[in-house]
């Protein structure tokens, strides 16, 4: 939805289409297969070309950021049940078992994992925050839009930004489909 929001708002993204839009994400997956060999020794002198750009790197990935270089994450919160219930309905789509998804050790484990990668972040010199609430760029995805507008510079169209937001894909949504999701619990 972010990186969705930034490339309307006139940021240029970076992107390979090798995952295609689908019934899960039917605005496309906005992902470059290269990020996910940072964790793994693959070369990641791509990252110098992709000064003032956007890319997504999911949170497990962020520790492995060259260090050379400055970043400046955009970082989604999101319900971590709602996380759970996507990637398992994810999964049972695409008719792999679903494992552990969604049990309640599971969402420690991620907790945990954010808490960690919050406080790694915190340390890194060479990284800049900004948090946002995914239920909050649902809700009042202006304010969200000026926020990072601000935060990326005033470089990104808010108006533009706000309005590349579709609440009727707020399906995954935690307790049930149609209801809010519980608060209370950080996601990423």
């Amino acid at each position: 939805m972010l990186m969705g929001m930034l490339a309307a708002g006139g940021m240029e993204t970076l992107a390979d289409g090798v995952r295609e839009p689908d019934e899960d994400n039917p605005r496309g997956y906005h992902e470059l297969e290269q990020v996910k060999q940072l964790d793994n020794g693959g070369d990641s002198a791509w990252v110098a070309g992709a000064r003032g750009k956007c890319v997504k790197v999911i949170s497990f990935l962020l520790r492995h950021l060259p260090v050379g270089e400055h970043y400046k994450i955009v970082f989604v919160r999101r319900n971590l049940q709602e996380v759970l219930a996507s990637q398992r309905r994810m999964l049972e789509r695409r008719g792999e078992h679903p494992g552990d998804v969604g049990d309640p050790q599971m969402e420690q484990m991620f907790a945990a994992h954010l808490s960690r990668v919050e406080r790694e972040l915190a340390e890194r010199d060479n990284c800049e925050v900004l948090y946002v609430e995914h239920r909050t760029v649902i809700n009042s995805p202006r304010t969200v839009a000026e926020e990072v507008s601000r935060f990326l510079d005033g470089r990104p169209d808010v108006d533009r930004m706000a309005e590349a937001v579709d609440p009727r894909l707020y399906r995954n949504r935690a307790g049930s489909e149609s209801g809010p999701p519980p608060q209370g619990h950080p996601a990423g």
